[in-house]
C-alpha cells in the first residue's frame, strides 16, 4: 500500500466513496472492511493499492462534530461531519410543520453546530402569520434569519456572503428549494430540482445522497436529502431544554432538580412564561418536542 494522504469525503454511494485528496480531488475509493462507515465531510486516511489505480479508505479520523438524521424508532444516525454551520431551510410553500424549525435548532445545539434559518421562496408571498411570528421571535433571540428567493434574487447576495469560508449543511423538508439554492451558488454545476408533487403538496426528493460541493468563493456546502419531518432522537430532557436558548439562564433555578418545566410547582421556566419573559409558543413547542422525544416509533 502507498499512503497518498488524508482526504475529505465528498459523497458515499455505499460501495464506492468519492474523496478529495491533496493531489487527487474527488478520487473514487473503496472501504476496507465493513466496520468503517464514512459519511460526507469525514476526514479519512486513504491508501493506494500498489500496481493498480485503486484507492482504499483505511481509517476515519476523529471528528469535531456531526449532523444526524432520525429514524422512526428515534435512533439518530450520522449523515455529515466536521461542520461549522447548519442552514435550516423552510419555505413559504410547503409551509414548515409546527415544530420543525425548533426541532432542528435543538438538534444543532445538541451536536455543537451553529444554526441559522432560511425562509425560502419569498417570491410566493408572505408566510402565514404564525410562521412570521416564529421567525421574528428567533431573530430576537439572536438567530440569523435569511428571507430568500432564488427566482427574484431577494436576499441571495447577502446569503452568498454568509456562506463563504465555512463548511455547512442545508437541511429541511423536501420541496423547500435546497437544490435551487445550491444551483444559485454553483451555477456551473448541474443540480437537479423538482416541482412540488401536485397531489400531496409535498416536495419531491431531488437529492438522493448527502453530497459536498466546493464553493467558488471558498468553503463547502453539503446538500442532504429532504425529509417530510425531522424528529428529535431520544435525548435527556435537560438537553432538549438547553436547545431552547432563552431557557438557559433559568435552568437550575427550579424547585426540583429533575423539573421537566411542564407541570411542576416552583418552575423557573413556567414562571418566565407567565411573566412574558419566554414566549408561550416556544414553551409549548418545547413541551411537544419533549413528549415526542420520549416516544418510540
Amino acid at each position: 500500500m502507498i499512503d497518498p494522504g488524508i482526504g475529505t469525503v465528498n459523497v458515499n454511494f455505499g460501495r464506492q466513496v468519492r474523496v478529495d485528496l491533496p493531489e487527487k480531488p474527488d478520487t473514487p475509493c473503496l472501504i476496507r472492511g465493513r466496520s468503517l462507515k464514512p459519511v460526507c465531510g469525514d476526514w479519512v486516511r486513504v491508501e493506494a493499492v500498489a500496481g493498480t489505480q485503486d484507492h482504499v479508505i483505511v481509517e476515519i479520523l476523529p471528528e469535531k462534530n456531526h449532523f444526524v438524521r432520525v429514524d422512526k424508532r428515534r435512533t439518530a444516525y450520522k449523515i455529515a461531519a466536521n461542520l461549522d454551520q447548519v442552514w435550516i431551510v423552510a419555505a413559504v410553500n410547503p409551509a414548515p410543520s409546527r415544530d420543525l424549525i425548533n426541532s432542528y435548532l435543538v438538534a444543532a445545539h445538541a451536536l455543537d453546530i451553529q444554526p441559522a434559518i432560511i425562509m425560502n421562496k419569498m417570491d410566493l408571498g408572505t408566510p402565514d402569520a404564525e410562521v412570521v411570528a416564529q421567525l421574528n421571535r428567533l431573530e430576537q433571540l439572536g438567530y440569523p434569519v435569511f428571507r430568500l428567493s432564488s427566482k427574484s434574487g431577494e436576499g441571495m447576495d447577502a446569503w452568498r456572503e454568509a456562506t463563504t469560508q465555512q463548511t455547512q449543511i442545508l437541511v429541511g423538508q423536501s420541496g423547500v428549494g435546497k437544490s435551487s439554492l445550491i444551483r444559485y451558488l454553483l451555477p456551473d454545476r448541474p443540480i437537479e430540482t423538482a416541482a412540488l408533487a401536485k397531489l400531496t403538496g409535498k416536495g419531491a426528493h431531488t437529492t438522493t445522497h448527502t453530497r459536498r460541493h466546493a464553493l467558488p468563493e471558498g468553503g463547502w456546502l453539503i446538500d442532504s436529502p429532504g425529509v417530510w419531518e425531522f424528529g428529535i432522537w431520544r435525548m435527556p430532557a435537560e438537553q432538549i431544554a438547553e436547545g431552547f436558548i432563552e431557557f438557559r439562564p433559568r435552568l437550575g433555578q427550579c424547585r426540583f432538580n429533575d423539573c421537566s418545566h411542564i407541570h411542576e410547582p416552583g418552575c423557573a421556566i413556567q414562571a418566565a412564561v407567565k411573566n412574558g419573559e419566554i414566549a408561550r409558543a416556544r414553551w409549548e413547542s418545547y413541551a411537544r418536542i419533549l413528549r415526542t422525544s420520549s416516544q418510540t416509533g
